[in-house]
This record gives structure tokens, sequence and C-alpha cells, in this order.
């Protein structure tokens, strides 16, 4: 399937029959992973194609092989590139690097003053992002527009989030700048990131390893609690 040709573009409302096909499968994809966030609707993933704000893969006999929308937050100061997904047929041969490289363009079309950021469990995704220039932040440095923190209700992982009060859990906050105040440091980072990104991968691992553990303690717990 490595030799599969794709055609990756912005979506527009021609494309509204392929949502619930979208929908379905990043829900059994967040299932697979124990994470999700912002569980999303086909009408939801409609308007994002009718706004211009998404980026679908087809074959070249039209079936659907990955998709990816726009959100922005804080009046448009953050912009998030989300929902990845890629249809399992269609896996491990770079169409999500691909589509990545598109919605990250798009973004920068219709944001370019933005700064842009992802929350990710995958080392894959984190790979591909340091491509781009993102690099690794603290979750302090990202949106505080409560809206965006709601879509997190609907991960296994939310209590963890919670009880870190917003500011760490399992996923790994990272950001692209493209006015930074400090252009020399943000370049340094960047650069450091990109020659240690299997590094920065490992310890994500223990991280996950850690907060996973926390949250059977709990669940163990509130187990307690109801039985008593």
């Amino acid at each position: 399937m490595t030799n599969q040709k794709f055609i990756i573009k912005p979506a527009g409302e021609q494309h509204h029959a392929y949502a619930d096909t979208i929908t379905a499968e990043m829900e059994l994809s967040a299932q697979a992973r124990g994470t999700g966030i912002a569980k999303r609707s086909p009408e939801y993933i409609k308007t994002k194609m009718s706004e211009g704000k998404a980026v679908i893969a087809l074959t070249k006999d039209g079936k659907w092989a990955g998709f990816c929308y726009i959100e922005a937050w804080g009046h448009g100061k953050f912009v998030a590139n989300s929902g990845l997904i890629v249809s399992p047929e269609f896996r491990k041969c770079g169409l999500a690097r691909e589509i990545k490289k598109e919605v990250f363009k798009l973004s920068r079309q219709k944001y370019p003053d933005s700064k842009i950021f992802g929350l990710t469990t995958g080392a894959a995704v984190m790979k591909i992002n340091s491509e781009l220039g993102y690099y690794p932040v603290s979750y302090s440095d990202l949106t505080t527009d409560d809206e965006f923190w709601k879509g997190c209700k609907s991960c296994v992982n939310y209590e963890i989030l919670m009880s870190k009060n917003r500011q760490n859990c399992l996923c790994t906050a990272m950001l692209y700048e493209p006015k930074p105040e400090k252009k020399s440091v943000q370049t340094k980072l960047r650069e450091d990131f990109q020659k240690n990104v299997q590094l920065f991968i490992n310890l994500m691992k223990v991280k996950k390893d850690v907060f996973l553990k926390f949250r059977k303690n709990k669940e163990l717990e509130n187990s307690n609690k109801e039985k008593n």
C-alpha cells in the first residue's frame, strides 16, 4: 500500500458524505489508544468542511483515506490542528505525515499570526510535529480558553488532567510560534528537540506509565468507595 496515490486537499461541502465515516473512525481509534480529545459529531465535521477549515485525503477512486481539521481559540491567538485520523486500510504508508503538512499549511494561510499547538500521546505525531517546527512546551503555554479544555472531558484521562490543575496529563503539549518574542531561544529549542526526539519520546513513555498507574489507583479507590 506504500505506492498508493492520494489526493490531499482542503475539504468542502462536497465531502459531507464522509463525515459519518470520519467520526466513527475517530471514536474507534480513541478507544484503541485509551485516549481521546474532543469527541465530535458528524455535524461538527461538516461545519469544518463548509468553513474550509479541514483537510481530507482520498484515493484516486474517491475512497476516504484520512482527515484533519482546524480549530481557533482565544480569538484566533491560538490554532490547533485536531482530529488527525487515517483509515486503518491506509496506515503506515506516510499518509498521516502528508495530511499534517497540508493542514499545517492551511492553518498558516488562514491564521498567519497565530500560534499553532497540539496535544498528543503518539510518537509518530511528535516526530511529524518536530519536522514542522513544533517543540514541547508546558500546558501553561497553551490557550487558556475554557472551551478548548472542555473538549478533554471525553477523554478517559480527564480526571488526571483536572487533578493536575490542567497543567499536566498523558498528552505532550507542542507549539509552533510564527513570530516568537525571542527568536534565537526558540530556534535553539527547536533544534535541540529535533536532535533528541527519540529520547524525549522515551521519557514520555515513562510519564505515561506513571499517569496510567495513577488512573488505575483512582479507579480502584472509587470502586472501593462505592462498595462501602
